[in-house]
């Protein structure tokens, strides 16, 4: 009787009455669930800065491994540019470097020369001052250039089509 009577003192001391649940020790519920979304991001945030800077051992072999490129100079293309309606010719004088990713390829695209020289004589002549302009008219002329190139020695493929000197006048 002793025992009933301290458990209705101690149900009564809490205020919820003889229907109260007795106290577990574990977190509720919310407080698990927060922890654990906590624990995610935390995780998910280390293993991503991991995976940024860690560099995986087969791409450090693949660089070591790339062969360096080769540079095929081209002879001098001088045209006069399409002057638009206006009295004054202008000129254009460029020095062109082809980047070749294989030194074997040298020999398949010299017999092809002469096709290379004629699109970039055909193309070049087309050309206003205005298209010139700028670091972005570079920037088109050297990419129209490469498109037109790797035409031209199809199956083969160059890697850029680089600047040594371009003089407009």
């Amino acid at each position: 009787m002793a025992k009933a009577a301290k458990k209705s003192a101690d149900e009564t001391e809490g205020g919820d009455g003889p229907a109260a649940a007795p106290k577990s020790k574990l977190p509720s519920k919310k407080v698990m669930i927060m922890a654990l979304a906590g624990l995610l991001v935390v995780g998910g945030g280390g293993f991503g800065g991991y995976m940024f800077f860690a560099k995986p051992k087969h791409e450090e072999a693949k660089k070591e491994a790339a062969k360096p490129a080769t540079f095929v100079d081209l002879p001098d293309v001088l045209v006069n540019l399409a002057s638009g309606g206006s009295d004054r010719t202008q000129y254009l004088k460029v020095k062109i470097v082809l980047e070749l990713p294989d030194p074997l390829l040298v020999a398949q695209i010299q017999p092809l020369m002469p096709r290379v020289m004629d699109a970039f004589q055909t193309y070049l002549r087309e050309l206003r001052p205005t298209d010139l302009d700028g670091s972005a008219g570079l920037y088109r002329l050297k990419e129209e250039l490469t498109r037109r190139v790797n035409v031209a020695v199809a199956p083969n493929k160059i890697t850029a089509v680089l600047f040594k000197e371009i003089v407009v006048q």
